[in-house]
């Protein structure tokens, strides 16, 4: 009897060694919402990972949960913005505590925060930057991404930290605030059920594109206060707005800079890391014929300033500046 039940152990032991842990070996992407450019290119990388021999698959997600199924191994990598990398590092809000297991392994793209406002309403309250909501008090009807986006996050920090107010304090003072997906806020900005509609998205903006064939705006300035706030808090960049780019833009409109940022963990090992970061740069080619901001994607921008940054990528990016 004895004899039995040692083979048979010996049998579930070697059983339990020969099953492929494939769920294991396949490293998980944590991309973004359906039809956004993070979902289809989460897809495109982790085809091209998997062709490279690193087997991965693309799944959804979204700005802040990414960065937190990261740091916990949920999810092996994914798709932020570099600001949420550095509050994570910090442990400042939206995280309750610091988070080490976080790194970038490249930023790909630029992030450009937008204030559309309806001229009309521009015009009839004299707002000629972000602050004045603040400084007039106005009862303003504003939206955003939902919360967990990666454009609540900054749109709200620059309230937060450029100016002091949260969105209860406009709310107390007769404005709303709601929160919507790219073509909801169109639509309702369009239809005279929203003043302003903020959020965070690449240089040339179809979401910004269509607004602007549906009615006259204006894309505000931040204001000088809020963009340095903003890089002393969360390590954000500044950029200008291009008046090539959109009609409702005649001068370049400074704003709050970011990056989408391909995150990692920190645990992985380096080598694979850096595998990773090779196949990216040397497929470049082909993943922006998708999205087409991948085209910003240059090993001078690749690697964070004040987030940090995974060795293995910092390693391959150095290797090709």
């Amino acid at each position: 009897m004895f004899k039995k039940m040692a083979l048979a152990f010996s049998l579930a032991c070697a059983t339990l060694v020969a099953i492929p842990a494939s769920a294991q070996d396949q490293l998980r992407f944590s991309a973004g919402p359906p039809g956004g450019n993070w979902f289809a290119l989460g897809g495109a990388l982790a085809e091209t990972w998997s062709k490279e021999g690193i087997p991965t698959s693309s799944s959804t997600g979204g700005g802040v949960s990414n960065v937190v199924n990261t740091d916990r191994g949920k999810t092996d990598l994914g798709f932020s913005v570099t600001a949420l990398v550095g509050a994570a590092s910090k442990g400042a809000a939206p995280f309750k505590k610091p988070l080490d297991n976080v790194s970038v392994l490249a930023n790909v793209y630029r992030q450009y925060t937008y204030f559309v406002m309806r001229k009309d309403y521009a015009d009839e309250n004299g707002i000629k930057s972000v602050a004045d909501i603040v400084d007039k008090k106005l009862p303003i009807r504003l939206a955003t991404l939902k919360p967990g986006t990666s454009s609540e996050f900054v749109i709200r920090s620059a309230f937060e930290k450029g100016l002091g107010v949260g969105w209860k304090d406009i709310q107390d003072w007769g404005g709303s605030v709601s929160f919507a997906s790219y073509s909801d806020g169109s639509n309702q900005l369009a239809d005279n059920h929203l003043d302003c509609f903020a959020f965070s998205v690449g240089r040339a903006a179809s979401v910004v594109l269509k607004i602007e064939s549906q009615l006259d705006v204006v894309i505000l300035p931040v204001d000088k206060k809020i963009l340095d706030a903003m890089t002393e808090a969360l390590g954000t960049v500044s950029f200008k707005i291009s008046p090539e780019i959109y009609k409702s833009v005649t001068d370049p409109v400074p704003t709050i800079g970011d990056y989408t940022s391909i995150i990692v963990r920190k645990d992985l090992d380096e080598d694979t890391v850096y595998k990773m970061t090779k196949a990216l740069w040397e497929n470049k080619d082909t993943l922006q014929k998708g999205v087409k901001a991948v085209a910003e994607l240059n090993p001078e921008e690749a690697i964070p300033a004040l987030a940090p940054a995974h060795p293995g990528a910092v390693k391959y990016w150095k290797s090709v500046q």
